[in-house]
């Protein structure tokens, strides 16, 4: 155990594409993935979010069905949305058929003008919380420390919540062609199993064009296409999987029922919702590692540096940010100034964020959904110097507590004092541009 510790802890990351057989490389590569992904949802308080989501979506549920539904109404397939959710939550059959009748119960308020000023405000803010929460996990997953700007998340989510229901109700319409077309095809040509095959793999498909939507859309930063495919097959596939696996293992909860009745309905959708919502954020932090596996080189993480190698690393980015702004050349992203200075990139963005909450630089960031950070000085390149860094980085933070300031008064406290005051004076002679 030891040692298959210390493979994945430190021999894994030091292992380079050259130093194994092209045949290997691949499954090199993948296993890298999975254990960074690992390691970052056990590590990042993923279960928590997980949970987070879980009482969020049971609040937005009804809201937003109750969209989906009146959209299905207007365009005549009801019937269908119904029994499509139904047979979605076929997990849950007595919570799906609750929810089904809350929603036609909200819906016949709605219509008869009953709580509809209420009602609408509960649907706006239940259903915003839901996706804001979706994005805070997807942006923490990604590293992403700005949000979106309000006009673009009320732009992004108006669309999203507009073609949702339009997207439900095609698919629902284009699924009952398909079964009507395989009954005719079934009599009439014999190939109807093809069709009803292609109807089998279709949950999985759509799962799966699903989570790359939601991988794709959500964070608030450039994710590239081929980063989500993998792990939308995964999460799509995992996803049906569990589906099958809870409905068949229904005779294991029976004495969970004996004791709590119909109320059982509630505590098991739960428990069904936050595991869903964990495979869905193992397959966010397999598609982050996917994308910047090659910036994790010998497994770096921020916590395990050195307070030293923190303030060295740290003047080394902030040298060339004052040095591009001097000479008047263009802003550096994060990862530009990870790939010029080969620090890794979650040590670069943690570096970076530091340093602008000390004042000394300052993140530009654009409104447009793919455009990186760019980071420029705080104050005048004239000012910004090695003590100003070291003092401001050393200085960040906030007093826990009150302790008697008296005891630093003596002669060799005030000795202490005035050398380091001495060196920091030193260092304010070398300006980061210069470095």
């Amino acid at each position: 155990m030891k040692s298959l510790r210390h493979f994945f802890d430190i021999t894994l990351w030091r292992l380079m594409p050259g130093d194994v057989i092209p045949i290997v490389r691949p499954l090199l590569a993948a296993l890298k993935q999975v254990v960074l992904a690992i390691r970052f949802f056990t590590t990042q308080g993923v279960v928590r979010e997980a949970s987070a989501l879980t009482y969020s979506t049971l609040l937005a549920m009804v809201p937003i069905l109750a969209v989906v539904f009146a959209i299905a109404r207007g365009f005549g397939y009801n019937k269908y949305i119904e029994e499509w959710f139904l047979d979605a939550l076929s997990a849950q059959p007595q919570a799906a058929e609750v929810i089904v009748g809350f929603v036609n119960s909200y819906l016949a308020h709605t219509h008869s003008g009953i709580f509809l000023g209420v009602g609408l405000v509960f649907m706006l803010y239940t259903v915003l919380m839901l996706v804001s929460n979706i994005e805070r996990a997807f942006n923490g997953i990604w590293q992403v420390k700005t949000p979106r700007s309000i006009f673009r998340t009320f732009t992004d989510y108006l669309a999203m919540f507009l073609l949702l229901p339009i997207i439900l109700v095609l698919l629902s319409g284009m699924s009952i062609f398909m079964a009507t077309v395989a009954d005719e095809l079934d009599v009439l040509i014999g190939i109807g199993w093809f069709v009803r095959l292609l109807i089998d793999v279709t949950p999985y498909v759509v799962m799966t064009l699903m989570f790359m939507a939601l991988y794709l859309f959500m964070p608030n930063t450039h994710v590239r296409v081929r980063s989500v495919i993998i792990p939308s097959i995964v999460a799509g596939v995992a996803m049906q999987l569990f589906q099958m696996f809870y409905i068949h293992s229904q005779i294991w909860v029976s004495g969970y029922n004996a004791i709590y009745g119909s109320f059982a309905a509630l505590p098991l959708l739960m428990l069904w919702m936050q595991i869903s919502w964990m495979i869905c954020l193992f397959g966010a932090e397999l598609c982050y590692a996917k994308q910047n596996m090659e910036y994790y080189s010998f497994g770096a993480k921020t916590s395990d540096l050195s307070h030293r190698y923190r303030l060295l690393l740290s003047a080394r980015l902030a040298a060339i940010v004052c040095r591009r702004f001097a000479e008047g050349e263009r802003p550096l992203t994060a990862l530009e100034l990870s790939t010029t200075t080969s620090i890794p990139i979650r040590i670069t963005t943690d570096l970076l964020y530091d340093m602008v909450d000390s004042r000394l630089l300052i993140e530009i960031t654009s409104d447009e959904k793919g455009s990186s950070s760019r980071f420029v000085p705080a104050e005048s390149t004239e000012r910004l110097s090695v003590g100003v860094l070291i003092d401001r980085l050393e200085a960040q933070g906030h007093w826990a507590f009150h302790i008697d300031m008296q005891v630093f008064s003596s002669d060799g406290w005030r000795q202490c004092l005035r050398q380091r005051g001495d060196y920091l004076d030193r260092q304010r002679t070398l300006l980061l541009r210069d470095l």
